[in-house]
């Protein structure tokens, strides 16, 4: 039993990949993505229900750059809130927002060329996200689309700002505006950057990268869910 957030949950899951442990989950961390993706409660006497009833699901992984990343990775604009998250004393979505609201003008527009699918592209983007899972933990869908039991992982290119694309995702759920939002459906991927870029895996800001290599590994995790 993983106690805690994404980061914590990715450390138990690395001691468990391609095992037939069942690894179970007691949310306690800032934003707790990966429990809310599974419906599991952040109320301790609902989340240990949840594991004494034992139903399992076996998921799949993305790889990237050589780590495990189970819910959302990340390059740009979000990445970059990471980083000044982790030095502000406020927690949880407030400290969030602040941290994003801080760094939100000051991230420069990417310039990527992404090789996916036999096929190479460039790129001006605020933000990619390499998604296993549909949300983030402040309830944000990202990637409308998402399994984590399909043999994919998707690519969000956020390619402009935009405030009602916030909302849409937010709130509504509501399908992407394709002239600000790119979704590409793949089982690998490789992204070069013109400069380094701030990059995070599981809410885990890893400094800057200049390129992002990703791969999926099938039926790798079985997770304790709800019925």
């Amino acid at each position: 039993m993983a106690v805690g957030g994404d980061g914590t949950i990715k450390l138990v899951a690395e001691c468990l990949m391609k095992t037939k442990i069942l690894l179970g989950i007691l949310p306690a961390g800032s934003a707790n993505g990966l429990a809310k993706e599974l419906g599991i409660s952040d109320i301790t006497t609902q989340a240990l229900d949840i594991l004494t009833q034992g139903y399992s699901k076996k998921i799949h992984v993305t790889e990237i750059n050589e780590q495990l990343c189970i819910h959302l990775s990340d390059i740009g604009l979000n990445a970059y809130a990471m980083k000044e998250f982790q030095n502000q004393p406020m927690r949880g979505w407030w400290g969030y927002l602040l941290a994003a609201l801080k760094v939100l003008w000051q991230n420069p527009l990417m310039e990527i060329t992404i090789k996916i699918n036999g096929k190479s592209v460039k790129m001006k983007a605020e933000m990619i996200v390499i998604a296993n899972a549909t949300k983030y933990g402040n309830g944000v869908v990202i990637n409308p689309i998402g399994k984590l039991d399909d043999k994919f992982f998707e690519v969000i290119v956020i390619k402009k700002k935009s405030l009602y694309e916030i909302f849409k995702m937010t709130f509504s759920y509501g399908s992407h505006d394709t002239d600000k939002t790119e979704i590409f459906q793949t089982n690998a991927l490789s992204m070069k950057s013109r400069r380094k870029v701030h990059f995070q895996i599981d809410g885990e800001y890893l400094g800057k990268v200049k390129e992002v290599n990703a791969i999926i590994t099938p039926n790798a995790l079985q997770l304790i869910v709800p019925e």
